[in-house]
Parts: structure tokens; sequence; C-alpha cells
């Protein structure tokens, strides 16, 4: 079989005794070493599994961490996701090179082919690690980043998981980088944004929040529909030449009309207006919403388009489908992947549809 652009494939070999004790208990953060071989270039790692329901299938995701030589790709540590539950392979990083396109910060993304200790795993998608370094490849200034881990990510004083006040307005984070100051500074914000007058959010918001880019990110997240992403799946960075927080979508293999477990979901399944208390607040201003409405406008011209999309899925799809035939996870099912392409423009045109349908709603 001759492949005309091909994957770069990485070799990794972890000891027998670590495969076990990776498998012992597949939710122990400690991590095991490894080698991993790229290009020919051999790097020492800590390994560890990664996410939380993705565990428990066959085809395990992991977070890579280099030590020896420390850095690959101006990175310390990348993540390689399984993309199981996706019949496509495809959704995270079409949805990461679709918020690039709109303006938004994301991570970057590409496929490769995973071996480990001489046993195809398949086809992978390399995830940046949104951390300094994502900053520094950027020449973005330094600021502290939260990872938003689960339900109480909800910019809100009360619990989606306990349906009561919060212990702490920090909840539902995990700090990646920063200080207890900035800890101090993230609940800060988090009450600004329940207890600013509604007469005065419009001008004082600004001060702890980048609305354009917000709402670039909302509509990211409206058009490819991740149910998730309003109280989980993003990370927030503060700038620290403005103070504003500016956020990062995460885990969006459940979009282009599939959900968690891979199922169909309706394109009208989620509101344009999405949810979560920053958003409502953000939308409840006249100028912000028509902000939000005019922006939804022109990426249903441009970006949100079949003739914009179509190519780039196209590419995607013809890139790895060589070695889905491969993969060992993937390849019995290589008809339900050919597929998968149409479904998706269907999609396309099915929430574009709906969208347009509800834009006046924004007046």
């Amino acid at each position: 079989m001759e492949i005309r652009d091909k994957l770069p494939e990485y070799r990794l070999f972890i000891h027998p005794i670590d495969v076990r004790e990776l498998r012992r208990d597949i939710w122990n953060d400690d991590p095991v070493s490894g080698k991993l071989t790229i290009d020919g270039k051999r790097f020492e790692i800590d390994l560890v599994y990664r996410g939380s329901h993705i565990r428990d299938f066959p085809k395990k995701s992991y977070t890579v961490s280099f030590y020896k030589p420390p850095i690959y790709r101006n990175a310390n540590v990348f993540h390689l996701n399984a993309e199981f539950k996706d019949p496509s392979l495809l959704r995270n990083k079409l949805s990461f090179d679709f918020f690039h396109d709109i303006g938004c910060l994301a991570p970057r993304a590409r496929f490769v082919f995973l071996k480990v200790n001489g046993k195809n795993e398949g086809v992978y998608l390399e995830l940046e690690s949104v951390d300094d370094h994502f900053l520094n490849n950027r020449k973005l200034p330094l600021g502290p980043i939260f990872y938003a881990i689960d339900g109480d990510a909800n910019f809100s004083l009360m619990s989606d998981l306990e349906k009561e006040g919060k212990k702490s307005l920090s909840v539902g984070y995990e700090q990646k980088c920063g200080t207890i100051l900035d800890e101090l500074h993230l609940q800060k914000m988090i009450m600004q944004i329940n207890t600013i007058p509604k007469e005065e959010f419009e001008k004082e918001i600004v001060n702890y929040v980048n609305v354009d880019k917000y709402l670039r990110w909302l509509a990211g997240v409206v058009l490819t529909q991740n149910f998730d992403g309003f109280v989980h799946n993003y990370a927030l960075y503060q700038n620290s030449d403005t103070g504003q927080y500016e956020i990062i979508p995460w885990d969006y293999d459940a979009t282009w009309g599939r959900d968690v477990n891979g199922e169909e979901m309706r394109s009208d399944y989620l509101r344009m207006e999405g949810f979560n208390t920053l958003t409502a607040r953000i939308l409840d201003c006249k100028t912000y919403r028509h902000q939000y409405k005019n922006l939804l406008e022109d990426i249903l011209r441009n970006q949100f388009t079949l003739d914009y999309l179509q190519p780039k899925i196209e590419s995607m799809h013809s890139l790895i489908r060589p070695y889905v035939l491969t993969d060992p996870y993937k390849k019995e099912s290589i008809d339900f992947f050919d597929q998968e392409p149409d479904y998706i423009y269907r999609f396309i045109e099915a929430r574009s549809a709906y969208i347009k349908s509800k834009l006046e709603l924004l007046q």
C-alpha cells in the first residue's frame, strides 16, 4: 500500500512491568516511564492514561511528558487522543482548526500513527497542551491558566453538581500555571460576573473578560454544537498585559452532530444562546447581543459553509484513511468511517439553517 502523505510514526516502548502497572489501576495518575521514538530520535518520557470516562475504552489515550531531551516541537507535554468514540476520528481536529479560523486561541492538533511495544495502536490525535509553552509559541504574555475540569466551572455562585452554593468560587477549575494570587483573582472575577449590577455590566465586564474573544468562542461552541462546552471542556487564560481572561476550547470530539457516545445528536439540540451565567449576562447586554449576531452572520457566510469546510474534511479523511485500515480498533468499521464526511456535511447544512432561523432572537 503506497501512502502519498504520511503520518508521523510514534514508536512507544513501555516496560512490561510498567504496562501492567498502568492496566492495574487505569485511574492512577502516577506516570510510568517509557521511550518514544519519532523520526529516528529517541526521547525518554513519562506517560499516564488521560481523560475521565475515556479511560475505560480499549484504545487508551495518553499524556506524554518529555524529560530527556525535555522539549519536542517547542513543548514538554502533549496529549495522544485515541478519539475512540468518534467514528470519523476527525471531529477534535476539525473543531480546533475551526476555532483558530474564527479568531480564537485553540490547541494545535495533528494526526499520528502510534505503535506500542511494536504493536499497531492506530491513528491518534496529538494535541498541544495548554500551558506556558502554548503561550510562548504564540508570543503571548505569560499569565495564569485554569482548566475547567467539571460542571462547576459554570461562572456561577451555585454548584451545578451539588445544587447549592459553592464552597469555593474556584471549584471546578484546576490551576495549570500561576500563583495563589491568580486563583484569588479568578474567584474575584466569578464574583463580579454574578454581582455587577445590570446597568453597569456592559462597561465593567471588560475589566475581567475579553468579550470579543468570548463571543467568538461562544459562536464556535454553538456552531459545532458541543453540549458540554459551556461548563466543561475549556481553559481560561488571563492575559497579564490586559488583565482580561480569554477562553480556550478543549476536548471537542462530541461535536459536528454526534454526542459523547458517538450517537447522533439532532442539529437543533443546542440552542443558539448556549448556557452558563457569563453567557447569559453578556447576551443580556444589547450591544454584545448585536455583536454576537453580527459575528454569527459573518461566520455563517464564511467559515461555517460547505465551500469552506468540505475540502478540509476531505483532505483529513484521505490523509488518515490508509492508516485506519491498519488501526486494530477501527479497521473493522471502515465503512462507517467512510460515511462520516457526508454525515458531517449534512450536519453543517442543517445546523446552519437552524441558527439562521433563530438569529432574529438576538435583536
